[in-house]
């Protein structure tokens, strides 16, 4: 190798060496630069960021439950009551008697028949009993029906209204009429009370009051024996049109029937008002 390309070779590596610190430094500012506007571009965008973060949840198992706001116009107490329960879709309301319950109508068709119902046979027909409501077949399905006068059921419906005729009660359920009838230790369905009758024993009426504690069904039984006692000594029968007697002699017989139903009722130890 020549001197002088020697000498050339040596001048180019002193130059490299002298300008490589410089160099870098240029490039660690240049990155310097860099970090101080992206950390200037974030604190500029920081502001916005934060403006549409959401909230960090809470434990809400530690709150206190929150009522729910009250609806506009409806008082507190409306709220905290329950709805009144709603009438099956093609049922009636009963008013009779201030009865104020809802029944399907006669004519009214069930594919199945309510659990716990009652089968009643009545002249080689079978009726089906549940709950004041009265059933006959009809081809696959059921229809609602009114049971013939004579029928008789061993228990009455949950829901009834007494109607006093005389000292007599009556039962009332969905259009039907009942009464007490000893002989068959059940309730018979009967015909309606007349109306003239029930109106005066709404104005007049006996109260009685067991002594020794009967049972209702013994009441019952007493009852209906001192009216038949009764009807028996003074011709009338409140439970008939007229109380069977001739119009002219209405008010008299009525009286004497109602006098003749105390003695027999305080004979048996009750109380008579």
């Amino acid at each position: 190798m020549s001197l002088q390309r020697f000498l050339s070779l040596a001048l180019a590596a002193s130059l490299s060496l002298t300008c490589a610190p410089g160099a870098r430094a240029e490039r660690d500012g240049d990155r310097d630069d860099l970090r101080k506007r992206g950390a200037q571009q974030r604190e500029e965008v920081r502001p916005q960021t934060r403006e549409v973060q959401r909230a960090p949840e809470r434990d809400r198992r530690s709150e206190p439950a929150r009522a729910a706001p009250p609806r506009p116009g409806v008082p507190d107490a409306a709220r905290l009551r329950p709805a009144p329960a709603k009438a099956p879709s093609g049922y009636v309301l009963d008013r009779r008697h201030d009865h104020n319950r809802y029944y399907p109508p006669a004519g009214y068709e069930v594919s199945v028949l309510p659990t716990r119902y009652r089968t009643v046979v009545y002249r080689d027909v079978s009726y089906y009993f549940y709950d004041g409501i009265w059933y006959r077949p009809l081809g696959p399905r059921f229809v609602v029906v009114l049971p013939p006068i004579g029928v008789v059921v061993p228990v009455l419906p949950s829901f009834y209204t007494i109607i006093w005729v005389g000292a007599i009660p009556y039962y009332y359920a969905a259009g039907v009429y009942y009464t007490w009838y000893p002989e068959y230790r059940g309730y018979v369905v009967t015909e309606p009370p007349p109306a003239q009758a029930v109106q005066e024993a709404e104005s007049e009426q006996l109260f009685v009051y067991p002594k020794r504690g009967q049972s209702e069904e013994q009441q019952a039984t007493d009852r209906y024996e001192c009216h038949r006692w009764a009807s028996q000594q003074t011709g009338f029968d409140p439970t008939q049109p007229g109380g069977s007697v001739p119009e002219d002699k209405y008010a008299q017989s009525r009286s004497d029937y109602l006098r003749a139903m105390k003695a027999c009722l305080e004979a048996r130890d009750y109380s008579v008002q």
